[in-house]
């Protein structure tokens, strides 16, 4: 009886250990990577009306670039990478941009129409993106550049402009300027003056008592006239 109870333990633990090693590769498969797409050649894009977000129009599958990164989804989750071709990896959720892309912008690039107006929009090559949206976001670029090509589209208002006033930046220079105003009265250095002129003073009081050292040098003058009477 006792080994039977030993074997049907032994198998118990054959059985329950594999079960944290199947789970654990379960998981690493359902989180596969999207497959990789062929570009003959690093691909254009147009960058979306009122946004900074770039596109890649030539492809049916949604490629975005923002903030210095390229960004995909594939069957309900997004990837992003630093290359448009390659290196993709897991992005836990969705990104803030794309609630401002809409749906149909496909249709709209067809089309040349954005919300009902004439779009005129422009292809950038590869390199320029890469080297220049940092640049062109700051310096609101394609709003100066005829709205992103839409005829009569009035950009949003920016909510960021207060913020780039930034007026207590003004304080640190009148905390800078207080202690320069202090050594102007240059009080301290006449004090010293009236302490060199004190010790002057002093020496000159020993000259006025050269006289009391001559009257006892005229006592003894005196008692030799005593004696000599």
């Amino acid at each position: 009886m006792k080994k039977l109870l030993f074997g049907t333990m032994l198998l118990a633990l054959v059985i329950i250990v594999p079960i944290p090693t199947m789970a654990r590769v379960n998981v690493n498969v359902s989180i596969a990577l999207p497959p990789p797409i062929v570009f003959a050649a690093p691909p254009e894009v147009i960058v979306l009306p009122e946004t900074y977000v770039y596109v890649v129009p030539d492809v049916d599958v949604d490629i975005f670039f923002y903030n210095g990164w390229w960004w995909r989804p594939w069957e309900g989750r997004w990837y992003r990478s630093r290359s448009y071709n390659s290196g993709w990896a897991y992005y836990k959720s969705v990104p803030s941009f794309y609630a401002g892309i809409p749906s149909g912008w496909r249709n709209d690039y067809r089309d040349h129409r954005w919300g009902g107006r004439q779009w005129n929009y422009q292809r950038i090559p590869h390199q320029q993106v890469q080297q220049n949206w940092n640049s062109w976001e700051k310096t609101r670029h394609w709003e100066k550049q005829g709205t992103w090509g839409v005829q009569g589209l009035q950009p949003r208002p920016q909510v960021q402009q207060p913020r780039q006033v930034e007026q207590p930046r003004q304080q640190p220079q009148e905390k800078v300027q207080q202690p320069l105003r202090q050594p102007q009265g240059q009080e301290p250095r006449q004090q010293p003056q009236e302490k060199v002129e004190q010790p002057q003073r002093q020496e000159q009081r020993p000259q006025g008592q050269q006289p009391q050292h001559s009257q006892p040098q005229g006592k003894p003058e005196g008692r030799e006239a005593e004696h000599g009477k």
